[in-house]
């Protein structure tokens, strides 16, 4: 643990939500009385309309299309409840504990700005939940997006409530059994409190976030993985000049290409050209990352403004109590980022593909031998190296493609046309995380197999280590720590396992100096 991450009365970056999901850091709410009191008034509001007789949705009323419907006061206490109850529908797969976790923290930081009349004690309890490790068991299909995330956020509702599965400890539990170990007690849903907690965006952005941190470290490494196929091919530096890159000055571009000219300074200084002009999956790589690097800087504002808001409906004005009812629960912008975003990270997993098939094919690998074999003499014959990791790589890559689909496209009417457009983000995030595990598997691919030509240059004296940088030289260090060199056949899955793990926990350093870093 490296300390704790306050909330409320400040916004929360995506990677304090980050070391919240993999509990690098522990969660506390401020001890500011002023954010305490301001959430004890939005919380008073809700309670003051309710007796002067007011009129507030979801409190007097039904929920969706059934506004219309009237509670009878007597009946307003068991509303939140039931609202947890019918929207336990969830299908699927479950969250993992840090898609949960980060899930969780954006849940609290929308709850923390005061807006949805949510009591200081849920909050406080939510905060313990996600400190104590308490984790509700939320199924990740069910959500269109918009009434934001309710089906999978009822897990989190009924949990607070003591009526739902929870990890803790290692163990399945039903919440209240936790709550009895932990010395903590379920909240009595108030009204509105079940829509605060549910009417919101937190699945779609909190999985947005840990899908973000995954890409930003993913296209470094596929800068880092270009630098040593262009070595192991024995390619052209000179399509990286600072020069080339001034003249077309997308920023995002521009350093991408300045971290792989980085990486190949020292390969340069030694060694001419082999081809006048390098195949697109080589030279064209910065155009390819670039992009996303170009655009992360713009998902990050739209994560951060989502996760940093009141997003839930109605709203209670903190100052005057007015109920203000609307509709920002709709996650278009969060699907706008996780469809752009997996649409980017994909097109990295073509470009790593394409230079995987350039690295194993001896028509274009520049005397490598077939396949990155490493078996030599009459062995050569029974060994085929690295052939089905490339069919494999070719597989994963079309996956990645194939889910490139917009899900914001697919808005369906639902809920009696109340909900008649909505944003299907959290689709959109699942698919961006799924594109992305795809995506580190066909990096995990390359990796071995830069390693492995590498190496083979090594064993030829087509290069030396006088040709890589100290960065450079670390980490191919790191690389064959990890990867054996592959001289008889063998099965990789192991270990494609191990380095999709170190992919996913963004476990390489990379050592570029300057701005290139």
């Amino acid at each position: 643990m490296t300390g704790e991450i306050a909330f409320g009365g400040r916004d929360i970056a995506i990677e304090e939500v980050q070391a919240l999901a993999t509990r690098t850091a522990l969660v506390c709410l401020s001890r500011d009385d002023r954010f305490r009191d301001g959430l004890a008034r939005s919380a008073a509001h809700v309670a003051e309309t309710l007796a002067r007789d007011g009129v507030i949705y979801g409190v007097t009323t039904g929920y969706g299309d059934s506004c219309t419907t009237p509670v009878p006061l007597d009946l307003v206490a068991e509303l939140p409840l039931h609202l947890t109850r019918f929207h336990g529908v969830g299908t699927g797969r479950l969250l993992t504990p840090e898609e949960t976790r980060a899930v969780m923290a954006v849940r609290l930081a929308s709850l923390t700005r005061g807006w949805s009349g949510a009591s200081v004690e849920l909050v406080e309890l939510l905060c313990d939940m996600l400190r104590l490790d308490i984790l509700p068991l939320i199924p990740a299909e069910g959500s269109v997006g918009a009434s934001g995330d309710l089906t999978p956020l009822s897990y989190i509702a009924g949990a607070l409530a003591g009526e739902r599965l929870v990890r803790y400890g290692g163990r399945d539990m039903m919440s209240a059994a936790a709550f009895r170990e932990a010395g903590l007690a379920p909240v009595v849903l108030r009204p509105k409190e079940a829509l605060a907690v549910m009417n919101g965006t937190a699945v779609m952005s909190g999985l947005g976030a840990i899908a973000f941190t995954r890409a930003v470290s993913l296209s470094a490494l596929s800068a880092r993985l270009t630098s040593l196929a262009c070595l192991a091919l024995l390619g052209n530096p000179a399509h990286f000049d600072e020069r080339l890159f001034r003249a077309k000055p997308h920023a995002g571009q521009m350093k991408v290409a300045a971290r792989i000219r980085q990486d190949l300074s020292a390969f340069a200084a030694r060694h001419a050209p082999s081809r006048l002009q390098d195949r697109y999956s080589i030279r064209c790589a910065p155009h390819v990352i670039g992009v996303l690097e170009d655009m992360a800087p713009v998902f990050r504002s739209m994560l951060e403004t989502e996760i940093n808001s009141a997003n839930d409906n109605p709203l209670i004005d903190p100052e005057s109590g007015d109920i203000l009812h609307g509709g920002h629960f709709y996650g278009g912008h969060v699907a706008f980022v996780m469809d752009s975003m997996k649409n980017l990270v994909a097109n990295i997993a073509d470009l790593m593909d394409r230079q995987m098939a350039l690295l194993v094919d001896t028509r274009f690998n520049n005397g490598l031998p077939s396949n990155l074999s490493g078996a030599s003499g009459p062995r050569a014959a029974i060994n085929h190296g690295l052939k089905a990791l490339q069919i494999a790589a070719s597989a994963w890559t079309a996956e990645a493609l194939k889910l490139t689909m917009p899900a914001s496209v697919f808005s369906r009417s639902t809920e009696c046309h109340n909900q008649d457009k909505v944003s299907m983000g959290t689709i959109a995030a699942r698919d961006a995380l799924r594109v992305l595990e795809l995506t580190e598997q066909v990096a995990a691919a390359l990796m071995i197999a830069v390693r492995q030509g590498l190496r083979l240059r090594m064993m030829s004296a087509a290069l030396s280590p006088d040709d890589l940088t100290p960065a450079v030289a670390n980490f191919l260090n790191e690389l064959e720590a990890a990867i054996p060199f592959i001289e008889e056949d063998r099965p990789l899955d192991t270990l494609l396992g191990e380095l999709c793990a170190g992919i996913s926990s963004r476990s390489w350093a990379f050592g570029w100096k300057g701005d290139a870093a």
